[in-house]
């Protein structure tokens, strides 16, 4: 079981096949830095779709070997994205990076019926974190993408998000159904959803080796010593792999508490496509965007 960002890196670097990130307008000097990383730590292997005068002064710039790496010439930012998921839907890579492009422009892509990469689930953000005084890393969604979503869609980000944890080689994966109190109010849907999400797991609708606790407040779901104290009995309590937010303010917030309060490191991914998507925002640290292009590429495993 992978407890540190960086055992990503060691896990990735011990597999025989590097998973093949195709990366859609590469060229941005903050995006190629971290897939210059990535490829000189041998945990990827890359394609560069994008302007590629731009991107070959880029990487002399940064000192970036492009001998053994694919560059495709393109300037037209809907059709570098056009191209990266094709790579993607081909089989010739296995997952997609957003590069200097909208994230609206990559995502319509991705969801393309012709070509994209769309299937029945739902596409949520799954955001990973290493937190100082957490025992193991913290998955928490979805904090930026689905905005109010009802206990349906909440069942597809918890699948999405299971399926991310499971490739960090977790055996029996935690999900808390995070609210502000732990008995069901009708008042309170998000106590509601919980309470059916956890039955939807008893009825066997998560799949093997997965726990749903819900309703269930933050502090329950992370410390041991609060659940002592309140005297809250649960497998889940003080040891949630997954914090399952109700709504996006929640994961937002959650999210830059963690970074900006706790020092929490962290990487970010899109599930529910047939292949991860990477999308770093240019306030993402280095480390951050490196880390969400390792996590992507362990979640294709």
């Amino acid at each position: 079981m992978i407890k540190k960002l960086d055992d990503i890196f060691n896990e990735l670097k011990s597999c025989d096949k590097k998973a093949v990130l195709s990366v859609a307008a590469a060229h941005d000097e903050e995006v190629l830095l971290a897939v210059k990383d990535a490829c000189e730590m041998d945990i990827i292997k890359a394609i560069l779709i994008g302007e590629e005068d731009k991107i070959r002064k880029i990487a002399s710039e940064i000192n970036f070997n492009l001998d053994n790496v694919e560059v495709i010439d393109e300037s037209d930012l809907k059709l570098c994205a056009e191209k990266a998921v094709k790579l993607v839907s081909s089989g010739k890579a296995d997952y997609v990076m957003k590069g200097l492009l909208d994230t609206s422009i990559i995502l319509k892509e991705v969801l393309n019926k012709e070509y994209g990469l769309r299937t029945d689930s739902l596409l949520s953000h799954v955001m990973i974190y290493e937190v100082p005084s957490y025992h193991k890393l913290l998955i928490l969604t979805d904090g930026g993408m689905n905005i109010d979503p009802d206990v349906s869609q909440k069942k597809k980000i918890a699948d999405n998000a299971i399926k991310a944890a499971k490739s960090l080689g977790i055996n029996t994966v935690k999900v808390a159904c995070l609210a502000a109190k732990e008995k069901v109010n009708p008042k309170m849907q998000a106590t509601l959803d919980a309470d059916e999400l956890k039955s939807m797991c008893k009825d066997g609708m998560f799949g093997k080796g997965v726990v749903v606790e819900g309703p269930i407040a933050f502090d329950l779901a992370v410390s041991e010593e609060a659940c002592k104290i309140k005297g809250y009995e649960s497998e889940v309590g003080g040891d949630a792999d997954i914090l399952l937010v109700p709504t996006i303010e929640t994961g937002n917030g959650i999210g830059k508490a963690l970074t900006y309060m706790a020092n929490a490191k962290s990487a970010g991914i899109i599930m529910g496509a047939k292949a991860p998507v990477v999308l770093v925002s240019r306030a993402d640290t280095h480390e951050s965007k490196l880390y969400s292009i390792a996590y992507g590429a362990i979640a294709t495993k």
